[in-house]
This record gives structure tokens, sequence and C-alpha cells, in this order.
């Protein structure tokens, strides 16, 4: 017998999340991400590594409470937020009895999470504008226990609406968690619903440091929510979930410098999204820039597949999103340095049906 034939049928059936790093590229320009484009120059200094960590470090907590202005009580840090989905998913649904819904287009490790762990996928596709269709969430929900929503949503940028998001947290009360996906809340902070925790306890919201904080690489995410729901998930997370470096570095992160620094980027690249949307309305080759309340645009080409392969082959690697429902011809490209910004432009004047006159944006 194979080892494959040992694997749950599940696994053996999964199509893992095809994150930026498995699709590779060998570029120099990386904008397939969400990253933030500069390392930033945070040092850990800890000097007790021969001791297990604490599971919640204390200080992170207490700083990431005062930032989101919430209390300790009501947050929970974890290997990313990618963690916090899976958390969710491991205290909320049985395997095999439970489903979780989401709406897509949208981030697609809510349902790799979900089928890992053999719990159903349900799926009630977004509407034309991208905001949410409650009838037909309403007409699902039979054996949901977690909704997950994404605002700003990962690949199209836009805000659901407050109203739409109240509604559903109505909807589900006493049947099923609502996650809302705050990934990207730094670039319009808003926007955020940490301050309706004390009217929905089934609302769990989901934060990183991965984005706006530059801190991709260290891992380090959130969860929101009311004491109830964070003890559940303190019961099946990992013993240690950050290493002592990881929750040294998130501790700097923030800090009132840390946080300072992570406003002076955030202002950085939205001057950079609004350069990069004026000049890609220049060029013919771009059907429509949508709007965008995060770090990166959503664009629609007329030949995307020779767009993304014209760019990859200069070394410029972006997210082909056309498999996403309704997003044909659409490549996500994440907001950069103003000279990569400049690189993108540079290589999409020369490619046919391109403006041949250069316009320069304001």
């Amino acid at each position: 017998m194979s080892i494959e034939n040992l694997a749950r049928q599940n696994v053996r059936d999964l199509t893992p999340y095809q994150s930026a790093r498995r699709l590779g590229g060998s570029g120099d320009v990386w904008l397939n991400a969400n990253e933030y484009p500069l390392a930033p120059s945070f040092q850990p200094a800890a000097d007790n590594l021969n001791r297990y960590p604490e599971c919640q470090p204390a200080q992170v907590i207490a700083r990431y409470a005062e930032y989101a202005g919430v209390t300790p009580e009501q947050v929970l840090v974890s290997r990313g937020a990618d963690e916090g989905i899976e958390l969710l998913i491991r205290a909320f649904c049985e395997p095999g009895q439970d489903a979780i819904l989401y709406c897509p287009p949208t981030y697609g490790m809510y349902g790799v999470s979900a089928e890992t762990f053999g719990v159903e996928r349900r799926t009630v596709p977004s509407k034309a504008d991208w905001q949410l269709d409650l009838p037909a969430i309403a007409a699902n929900l039979d054996n949901v226990k977690l909704i997950y929503v994404c605002s700003p949503n990962n690949p199209t940028g836009n805000l659901l609406e407050p109203d739409s998001l109240r509604a559903l947290l109505e909807m589900a009360k006493g049947k099923a968690i609502v996650a809302v996906d705050e990934a990207y809340i730094e670039f319009c902070p808003q926007a955020s619903v940490a301050g309706w925790l004390a009217d929905y306890p089934h609302l769990a919201i989901l934060r990183t440091l991965s984005k706006a904080f530059a801190l991709a690489g260290l891992r380090c995410g959130f969860t929101l929510a009311n004491p109830e729901l964070i003890a559940l998930l303190l019961k099946v997370i990992a013993p240690y979930p950050l290493s002592s470096p990881v929750a040294d570095i998130a501790a700097q992160a923030l800090s009132a410098e840390g946080l300072r620094l992570m406003r002076q980027r955030v202002g950085e690249i939205a001057a950079n999204r609004l350069w990069l949307q004026q000049a890609l309305e220049t060029c013919a080759c771009v059907e429509q820039v949508f709007a965008s309340d995060s770090n990166y645009l959503l664009v629609r080409f007329t030949a995307a597949s020779n767009v993304f392969k014209s760019l990859w082959d200069q070394g410029i690697i972006l997210r082909d999103q056309n498999k996403q429902p309704g997003l044909s011809g659409c490549l996500r490209i994440t907001i950069g340095t103003r000279d990569e910004c400049q690189r993108v432009i540079d290589a999409l004047r020369p490619l046919p049906g391109t403006t041949t006159t250069r316009q320069e944006p304001l």
C-alpha cells in the first residue's frame, strides 16, 4: 500500500492553496503577494531562547488590544491570520456535519482550511458590485456554523457595506460565527467593525501584521472577539504559537514608534496607489482599474494572459485572478515602491494596443 493511500481521502483530493511563493517566479519586482516592498529594521532581542515562550505573550496582547481599541481578554495572537481561520473551524465545525460559508471572489484559504478538516465548503457568490447577496446567504445557512467575509475584500479591494455586515450578523445570531477578515484594515481604519464586539457575541475579527506592518515573514496575526469566544479558541491553539523572537519583534512593531512607522507606510502606499491607478488608466490594454481601499489594485486587461506573461518575462510578478468567479481578464497588482510602479507602466506601454503617446500621471 502506498503512503498516499494511507492518507485521509479528503487530503488526497485536496488542491492546496497556491500561495505566491508556491507559484514561484524569478523576478525582481514582486507585486503578487500584497507585501510591503521594503524590509523594516526591527531586530529580535530575546535572550531566553532556552525557555518555551508564553502561549499568549502579555506585552504583545496588551499593545495590540490598546491599538485595536479592545480589552486584552478580547485578543488572541496566532501564527498569522491563517491560523486564526483554522482555529475557528476547529473550534466550531464538526467534520462531515457542519459547513462554512464564504462569498467568492475572495481569499482562498477559507475553503482550503475547511477542506483540510473535512468540513463542507458552501459558497454564495457576491453580487456584481462585489457586495453580499444577503437573500442568497439566508437561503444557504442550513448547517452553516461559520461565515467568512473579507473587508476590504481580497482580491477585489472593496469594502463591504456596513448595513450589509450588520444584516449578516443579525441573520446569523444563534446559528453561526461571523468572521470578518480585516487583514487590510490599516488602509481604511474607519471601516473596522472592532467597535461592534459589544453588540455581537458571535463576531470574530481577523487581523495581521503582514500587510501595513510590513512583517509578512514574521507570521503574526490576531483574532479579536468576546472573551467567551477567545476562551474556546485557546482550547484548540498550539501550546506555543509564537516563538520568542516573533513576539519580541511584534511588540516592537506595536510600540508608539512602530505604529508611527506603520501609518507612514500606509500614507506612502496610498500615494503610490493613486499614482499607479492614474498611470494604468493611460494604457490602452487596460479595460478597467477597480477602486481599492487596500494595498493592491485589481485591473482588467484586454489580453490578461499576454500581459501577465510579458511582465513575468521582464521580472515583474503579478497575481493572475482569471480563475476567480467574475474576474475574467483580471490581474492583481500589489502597490510597490514608486520605482516598481513605474516599471509596471513602462512594461505595459509597449504592448500591442497600448497608447503610443506617453501620458504622465499627476
